[in-house]
């Protein structure tokens, strides 16, 4: 009895904050109505409109196509595409990628600064360098520089690796290459002989130091270098990547070190090889007032070298910061308040007037909009591999007299339940849930007796929330116990390899079935990966309707016998390039699709990382492993623990286990 009080005088002080331990953030399943559910209705739930920007949209059949911009006609059906790359043989999770979106996204950026250009009469022109850094995959720097060849599109590089790719891929005329990162003398070396090659080469200097080693190997090679120089802005962007711009920002001169630039390059005879200013806003920059801030400043830095002697200067590099909207809200680090056509107004309109204030010729403008160039292209999909179900929509057994107090007080509340009295019930089961687990704890109730607790507990939650939601006055009832309502779905994919940016820097990326969208979703649910982190999941997600966060997604029941299939859209920026390996798994599946009038045709099938190419990585080496396993299958045979026949089948499958996928197959 002393031992209950006590623990009653506990819950009391717990119960009192028992509210704010609630998340309040929530969203309510829809009613399951067949008739009341529609497209529409999916497409409103999901934001599809929103972020899609024409390339995602729902079709007549409950299932997400792809229509790249540049044909409306022309349009895949995701789900049935699905299945015909598992018909192939192809497995899930797959990165479906679209070459087609890529050239309606270097369309797109080009006709916005061609537009910008005319209605200004500005006298510059536009040529846009994408950073391969955002995706090296070879695939996708091809298509690029094959749909941008008539855009003059160049292609940039932060690391000597990426020279040498670039130097390999980027055959345009008269496109750009654009050296950045730190650098070494062999990395400007090889940027200096690739002149001699016919690519246009300009080496921005990042950091002093390397104008020294750039002067020197010219002397060397006998060549005369294009140069740039990387201002350091004092003006920051906003957003997750603010650090990447600003006075602290990792690259770019100083006002000193760019007169002292100029001053080197005049006595070395060199000043004439000085063609272009570079400076970099940041990275998914939400605010057009951020881009703006900072375009002023960073044009006022080339009008300045230009007056102090620099006149051979014919190019500024407004580096990236044109931002996606990965979630359709207008308002979130996740999204953006302009369009591309009002960017391209701003950087024209604001080059034009500051030059002409000084009276410079208008330079040829550069952007490096990676981002805004892939990330629509690719899709994560995969299957949903079971559900962690805790909900109870039935009571256990009735409490009983015999049974503990808390037991028939749960009782009592699921029987008197009503709308009169329903939040008074809440606050009893609030009061009674906290009760439950100090007494277990305290070694009061049994496991037995808890189980129970939580089962009543559920019961008790979904008839409430039912109940609220034909009440006018229970939203907060609603986003109290949504939140303790929901499912966990487990997923044949991993955070840290296939979407990373969401559980390092909290990136949300749309998630949403690719079919079943003529269906009404009846869960609530988070999203759990392969992997034993407990970061491993999804677990915010945007709310079209209001654009706060949730913590759960709309989802439908698995049907027997029937995969589930899930898709992450717009992957194509930075996720393939930083996932890592944790738990060891690899590359998905990737395939490129073009549309065509007949369908579609697979240009290309990256299969995805072996065991045995992923435990290389860690310095596994396959002979070994298997001459281990092979050398205690013969001792075991020796002890009797292991026949010969079981031997041969154990080894048989370590060494399919090897040469398998990294992620979850089906069975043949």
């Amino acid at each position: 009895m002393e031992i209950e009080k006590a623990s009653e005088k506990l819950t009391e002080k717990l119960t009192e904050k028992t509210e704010n331990l609630i998340p309040s953030v929530a969203i309510e399943v829809p009613k399951n109505s067949e008739e009341q559910w529609s497209t529409e209705k999916s497409s409103e739930l999901y934001g599809i409109k929103s972020w899609g920007s024409d390339y995602f949209r729902i079709n007549a059949n409950g299932n997400v196509s792809v229509t790249p911009s540049i044909n409306q006609k022309l349009q895949v059906d995701l789900y049935e595409l699905t299945q015909d790359l598992l018909d192939r043989g192809i497995r899930a999770p797959i990165m479906i990628r679209f070459p087609d979106i890529l050239r309606a996204r270097v369309e797109m950026i080009n006709n916005c600064f061609s537009k910008a250009i005319a209605e200004h009469s500005y006298k510059g022109t536009y040529s846009g360098v994408y950073p391969i850094k955002v995706n090296q995959q070879r695939h996708l720097v091809e298509e690029l520089v094959k749909h941008g060849r008539d855009y003059k599109l160049g292609l940039e590089c932060g690391s000597k690796p990426e020279l040498l790719v670039v130097l390999a891929l980027m055959n345009t005329p008269n496109s750009l290459i654009i050296c950045n990162g730190f650098k070494d003398q062999e990395y400007i070396e090889t940027a200096i002989m690739s002149q001699k090659l016919g690519r246009q080469t300009i080496i921005v200097v990042d950091r002093y130091e390397e104008l020294r080693i750039i002067i020197e190997a010219a002397k060397k090679l006998n060549t005369r270098p294009r140069i740039g120089f990387r201002a350091k802005l004092n003006t920051q962007g906003a957003g997750k990547w603010v650090d990447s711009s600003g006075a602290r920002s990792k690259f770019g001169l100083t006002t000193i070190e760019l007169v002292e630039g100029i001053e080197n390059l005049r006595s070395e005879g060199m000043l004439d090889c000085l063609e272009l200013i570079h400076f970099h806003i940041g990275s998914q920059i939400p605010s057009i007032q951020s881009i703006k801030s900072s375009l002023k400043e960073g044009v006022r830095f080339y009008t300045e070298v230009f007056q102090m002697g620099a006149t051979a200067l014919k190019y500024i590099d407004v580096g990236g910061g044109l931002g996606v909207d990965y979630d359709g809200t207008g308002s979130s680090d996740s999204s953006m308040n302009y369009s591309e056509q009002e960017y391209a107004n701003d950087v024209v309109s604001i080059l034009q007037t500051l030059c002409d204030e000084k009276n410079i010729p208008h330079p040829h403008i550069v952007t490096e909009s990676g981002r805004f160039l892939v990330a629509h292209h690719s899709i994560l999909v995969f299957n949903v591999m079971g559900i962690n179900n805790l909900s109870r929509w039935e009571p256990p057994r009735s409490a009983t007299k015999a049974d503990h107090p808390l037991l028939q007080d749960l009782q009592y509340i699921y029987e008197k339940l009503n709308k009169d009295n329903i939040n008074e019930c809440y606050n009893d089961l609030m009061q009674a849930k906290q009760e439950a687990l100090q007494l277990f704890t305290y070694g009061v109730l049994n496991l037995q007796q808890r189980a129970w607790t939580e089962g009543m507990y559920f019961a008790i939650s979904n008839k409430m929330t039912q109940m609220a939601r034909t009440m006018d006055d229970a939203d907060d009832i609603i986003q109290g116990l949504s939140q303790e309502l929901y499912d966990t779905y487990f997923c044949n994919f991993s955070v840290f390899q296939s979407v990373p940016d969401s559980w390092a820097v909290g990136q949300m990326f749309p998630v949403m079935p690719i079919h079943r969208l003529k269906e009404s979703p009846t869960r609530n649910a988070t999203l759990a990966d392969l992997t034993c982190d407990s970061d491993g999941k999804l677990e915010k997600f945007i709310d079209p309707e209001t654009g706060k966060t949730k913590r759960t997604l709309p989802l439908h029941d698995l049907k027997t016998g029937e995969h589930y299939f899930l898709g992450v859209f717009l992957t194509g920026a930075y996720q393939e390039i930083l996932g890592d390996l944790h738990n060891l798994f690899g590359d998905t599946d990737a395939v490129h699709i073009s549309l065509t009038e007949n369908g579609y045709t697979l240009d290309h099938y990256i299969p995805g990382d072996t065991v045995t190419e992923v435990l290389s990585y860690v310095q596994y080496r396959h002979y070994a492993m298997v001459d281990s396993i092979r050398n205690a299958a013969e001792e075991s045979i020796q002890k009797g623990s292991l026949t010969k026949q079981e031997a041969k089948l154990l080894v048989k499958q370590y060494e399919e286990g090897l040469s398998g996928y990294t992620y979850l197959e089906d069975s043949e």
